[in-house]
């Protein structure tokens, strides 16, 4: 796809994956990159790091004001949805407030995105949302059909909507490497919930490829899901105390609410709708009449588990991919 004749608009676009988007936006030459979020000290700080690029711009607004939400959309073509509640305790003790801005602010999104014309709609959606047993997971789930059916709106004049799936995303805000390291640093020792816990693990550079694949591949109602390892918790914590120079000591305090032992990218529903596509996945609409043979068993992060070596050197790229987006002054250096 030719970014230097597209106009990008990121909600989230403070965030984690919302910076790392931004910069390769930037990079690949967009025409116009927009990002909509409630934090203006973030928004400062990107400023700042980006000071003379006229091709980036800013808007303060909430995904639960629509007013908001057009004047964002003003002459964008193509959006990634990332503005989320997506920290699963915060959501389980504030279910309402996960519903305002994962529901009814992704169906505020869409509604908008209808009214200005956008071509290229991608949200981004978590492995909680399959099978799920928490706030997070179930708003997510919610908020996967109502961008899907958005492609079925009587008002839809030719905008394809699109999602995309992955797991836990190495060194972002709320990962348990930053707590492992943070404790261990602190001379404090480490706490698993339980250690028979395994989680599909990328870097933020590997969720960018996936959602770009998705923005240039979509015909319109598909689900992406990049293939991805998965480690055990524990190997997680050995690895982090080794780098540390510090025995593996860690107390098992039982699982939080909402939280699984192992996560799932596709469930059994999904096999059949399900192309392989080398790297990725493509879940097809459920109104498209397809049909795939080549998948037996759910995508477990159980069943998808790595020796150490190969999550160290996850780590390592996970590190340096942080390290090039460090902002001087900012929060981003805090992740």
């Amino acid at each position: 796809m030719d970014y230097s004749q597209k106009s990008v608009l990121v909600s989230g676009g403070t965030g984690s994956f919302g910076n790392f988007i931004v910069r390769r936006l930037l990079d690949l030459g967009a025409k116009e990159v927009r990002v909509l979020s409630r934090d203006e000290k973030k928004q400062h700080d990107m400023r700042v790091f980006y000071r003379g690029r006229t091709n980036l711009s800013f808007v303060i607004g909430d995904v639960r004001n629509r007013e908001r939400l057009d004047e964002a959309m003003s002459g964008i073509d193509i959006m990634f949805h990332a503005a989320a509640l997506k920290q699963v305790p915060t959501c389980e003790n504030f279910p309402h407030e996960a519903i305002h801005t994962n529901v009814t602010g992704a169906q505020n999104v869409v509604d908008a995105a209808l009214r200005n014309g956008l071509e290229a709609f991608v949200m981004i959606s978590t492995d909680k949302a399959v099978k799920p047993v928490n706030v997070m997971g179930m708003t997510k789930a919610l908020q996967e059909r109502i961008v899907l059916k958005g492609n079925q709106s009587r008002l839809n004049r030719g905008t394809r909507f699109a999602c995309v799936r992955y797991g836990n995303v190495l060194r972002s805000r709320g990962s348990v490497i930053p707590l492992f390291r943070r404790l261990l640093a602190t001379g404090q020792r480490l706490t698993i919930t339980d250690d028979r816990m395994t989680r599909f693990l990328l870097t933020l550079n590997d969720a960018i490829d996936l959602v770009l694949y998705a923005a240039e591949r979509q015909q319109g109602g598909e689900i992406f899901v990049r293939k991805a390892p998965s480690a055990r918790i524990t190997d997680l914590a050995a690895i982090i105390s080794e780098e540390a120079g510090k025995p593996l000591e860690y107390d098992v305090i039982g699982l939080l609410p909402g939280e699984k032992l192992n996560e799932i990218m596709l469930t059994e529903e999904e096999l059949v709708r399900t192309e392989d596509l080398g790297d990725y996945y493509r879940i097809h609409p459920w109104w498209n009449k397809v049909h795939f043979e080549h998948l037996r068993a759910e995508y477990s992060s159980f069943d998808s588990l790595v020796e150490k070596e190969q999550i160290k050197r996850l780590m390592v790229r996970a590190d340096k991919e942080f390290e090039s987006m460090e902002m001087a002054g900012g929060d981003f250096a805090n992740f």
